[in-house]
């Protein structure tokens, strides 16, 4: 049995997003990543060469305030 709410507004998992929020003097970037809603979130650091890499594989779209 599946339960659904009329209401609810669908997910779309294939739209990923960034915000980006420091970028810190030993080299990490402290950011938001999100799937299908930005509004849900997670914070992430990363060296700045494996945040390059890891929003071309995800195929993020950058959030700006």
């Amino acid at each position: 049995m599946t339960f659904t709410s009329p209401t609810a507004p669908a997910c779309e998992i294939k739209r990923k997003f960034v915000r980006v929020k420091e970028a810190r003097p030993d080299g990490l970037v402290c950011f938001e990543f999100a799937i299908g809603w930005p509004e849900l979130f997670v914070d992430l650091m990363l060296p700045q060469s494996a945040f390059d890499d890891f929003c071309v594989q995800q195929r993020v779209q950058l959030l700006i305030d």
